[in-house]
């Protein structure tokens, strides 16, 4: 049994919405009160040189659960829990320095282009993902549609819900069963990723155009952001100009990870036993220009997926 994410698109009504809304500022509130009350407790047990009396997960989500706001009781227990869970996480990472992305957990800002939870409550019914049922909500149950769900198939697990530029995902983790295929050898080059039957480029030609748009869009906010300071962010024309720079993002990052998924896929399909290079690429990152360069690219995403697909199809991989 191997746990496979599918990425979907939600497609929620106005009431849905408001909920949905609700529960992504809830999960950002918990994690900030967390996150307070975890500095608090690591300040005091440090001055007082007593280990005992430092935070860990169950001391913090029991202190914010007893004392609980009236209208918290209105929402799910479960987003206050996970996120509490995930910012346990995030400490044990801080104190491992090997970590690629290691610092102190920080606080969640409102004005993020990216805002969500999780839940472990939700379900699979009728092509539709069911929530928990929010209180005043008079429909009986909370089912959301989306696309694809007759291809979906196992057991789903935690359940990582977001809105980004106006939109909402859902990331569906699904426990199968999955089964060997071929077996031959193949030596994956990263930069431009070399193997046996040819060549395949990370970065397609007709991708310069959309960077050009990103150049363009960046320059005209970080102007706006000069010349009008902090007030640039309130005006209609900057979240315009914000929304049509997310939007081609969210274009290169489908185009550049379909490409991965189809020649990952075609790899598994067809070997057995890949060998690819560790490579440090923040070490590797030394200017600006590389550093760009390196980041589209995108080693790091090659490798993750082919880690797990190895793992559905029972192939070896070699670092």
């Amino acid at each position: 049994m191997v746990l496979r994410t599918q990425k979907v698109k939600l497609y929620p009504n106005q009431t849905m919405k408001k909920v949905l809304d609700g529960l992504c500022d809830y999960r950002r509130y918990c994690w900030n009160q967390g996150l307070a009350l975890w500095n608090d407790m690591y300040d005091a047990s440090v001055i007082l040189a007593d280990k005992k009396q430092r935070p860990n997960e169950r001391k913090v989500r029991d202190e914010l659960v007893a004392n609980k706001a009236d209208w918290q009781f209105q929402l799910s227990a479960r987003c206050l829990q996970l996120a509490i869970s995930d910012l346990g996480k995030a400490w044990q990472n801080f104190f491992d320095q090997a970590q690629p992305d290691w610092g102190k957990p920080h606080f969640k800002s409102k004005k993020a282009p990216r805002q969500g939870f999780k839940t472990d409550r939700a379900k699979l019914f009728n092509g539709c993902l069911r929530l928990d049922k929010p209180r005043g909500v008079k429909t009986p149950w909370f089912d959301i549609k989306f696309k694809g769900a007759r291809n979906l198939t196992g057991e789903l697990k935690v359940v990582s819900i977001y809105r980004e530029n106006g939109q909402y995902w859902a990331n569906l983790p699904l426990e199968v069963a999955m089964g060997p295929k071929a077996k031959t050898a193949v030596d994956v080059n990263v930069g431009h990723l070399d193997y046996t039957d040819g060549q395949i480029k990370t970065l397609p030609s007709h991708l310069q155009a959309i960077y050009k748009r990103i150049k363009h869009y960046q320059r005209q906010l970080a102007r706006k952001r000069k010349v009008n300071g902090k007030q640039a962010t309130q005006s209609k024309h900057y979240a315009k100009t914000r929304a049509k720079l997310q939007r081609d993002y969210r274009r290169v990052a489908n185009v550049q990870h379909d490409l991965m998924q189809k020649f990952t896929t075609q790899l598994v399909n067809t070997y057995d036993q890949f060998v690819i290079e560790d490579l440090a690429v923040k070490k590797m990152q030394m200017s600006h220009v590389t550093a760009k360069g390196l980041q589209r690219s995108m080693f790091g995403y090659f490798r993750q997926v082919l880690t797990y697909k190895c793992d559905w199809y029972g192939k070896t991989l070699l670092v």
